[in-house]
């Protein structure tokens, strides 16, 4: 079969336009350690997390929707990776198609003969070798990357849940900023806080750096139904700003710290799922939490014993300052991932009930008792 130049040249232009496409997407998704975003990749995820989610909304409770887009970010892996071998078999065979007499049924055999390696197309003739010997590197090459991809994204998800694990006996599941106050100080243990204040520091800096370079890891949930990486980092900013709203003696360089690395890693985090994020918040812009939300939580506080220094009513505006910096960009990534319907955490589609931690004990020093249970 032969073709005019004009229509040879097009298909080699449509080819390898195809394969370097493919190429970029490879490079950016796997390679570059910047947090470039492929848009091939990031259009496969999107689909593949809306159609579990079609599922997954359907379902009746959190842990229902859960068990189903556990298993979204995994699989959006495997159809990348079969969307990448796709596309460069079309790629290729348009490149033999274009570089031969042959016709497009021989053209796709041959593709795919040499970009799996399989080798029973294969043809002695020279002007074919060059694209022949790329596709059968390509197909490995691809595969390879993306094998030596998964220690890393597992090895830093690993990272994260290590400590998202070791935050439930300090603030229940789902987590809960002012939960975190209430337990230290019903074993009276309120100066650890500037322990756990510093340590997730450093993790929101790592959680910020894997994630935007990794976006997948941003979908890939806990074990557990109700253990959630953004509810954890939240909550415990939510206890930092708790903290120096309420007790503006204590020392504030731990909470102050932990509470700018966290919403930087936010909106770092938001702006790589595509949320518009606002850097420059005013401290007076309203927030989504309600002051007889936070009242609430000042009484039950109170109740587990955390000593405090201002009123409720005073520690409001210093608390709304702080949250302005990261409530926003918070609720839509919580929305985006389907996060447990946790208290303080937005709200979901289609509604959920919100879920409070379970305060383990109603035996508390000095014959306090905790606040009733409300669900695990």
């Amino acid at each position: 079969m032969t073709t005019s130049i004009p229509v040879s040249i097009l298909w080699f232009v449509v080819g390898l336009a195809i394969v370097l496409a493919v190429g970029s997407s490879i490079l950016r998704t796997l390679v570059v350690p910047r947090g470039v975003r492929s848009k091939l990749s990031a259009l496969v995820l999107t689909a593949t997390l809306g159609a579990f989610r079609l599922v997954a909304r359907r379902t009746s409770t959190y842990e229902a929707r859960d068990a189903v887009l556990a298993y979204a970010a995994p699989v959006s892996l495997i159809v990348t990776l079969m969307t990448w071998l796709a596309l460069l078999f079309v790629g290729f065979a348009c490149l033999l198609f274009a570089f031969s007499p042959l016709d497009w049924s021989q053209s796709f055999r041959e593709a795919g003969s040499s970009l799996f390696t399989l080798g029973f197309a294969s043809t002695d003739r020279s002007q074919l070798t060059a694209v022949d010997f790329l596709a059968a590197v390509t197909g490995p090459v691809v595969v390879g990357l993306l094998v030596g991809y998964l220690p890393s994204l597992y090895a830093s998800y690993n990272r994260r849940e290590v400590d998202v694990a070791l935050l439930h006996s300090r603030a229940g599941e789902p987590n809960w900023g002012p939960e975190i106050l209430s337990r230290h100080a019903i074993v009276n243990s309120s100066e650890e806080l500037m322990t756990l204040f510093r340590g997730w520091e450093r993790w929101a800096a790592d959680i910020a750096e894997s994630h935007v370079n990794y976006p997948v890891l941003i979908h890939v949930r806990s074990a557990q139904p109700l253990r959630n990486w953004l509810v954890a980092l939240v909550s415990v900013m939510d206890a930092a700003a708790f903290q120096m709203a309420t007790n503006p003696h204590i020392p504030q360089a731990a909470p102050r710290v932990t509470l700018r690395q966290g919403f930087v890693a936010v909106r770092d985090i938001a702006r790589a799922e595509g949320i518009e994020v606002d850097d420059d918040p005013s401290p007076d812009t309203a927030i989504s939490l309600t002051f007889e939300e936070f009242s609430e939580a000042y009484d039950d506080v109170a109740t587990a014993g955390y000593e405090m220094e201002r009123s409720a009513a005073d520690a409001w505006p210093h608390f709304r300052g702080w949250r302005v910096n990261y409530e926003a960009p918070a609720y839509a990534l919580a929305e985006s991932i389907d996060a447990p319907p946790a208290a303080w955490m937005g709200t979901r589609r289609p509604p959920l009930p919100v879920i409070m931690p379970r305060r383990p004990t109603n035996r508390m020093p000095g014959g306090r008792t905790g606040r009733p249970t409300v669900g695990e």
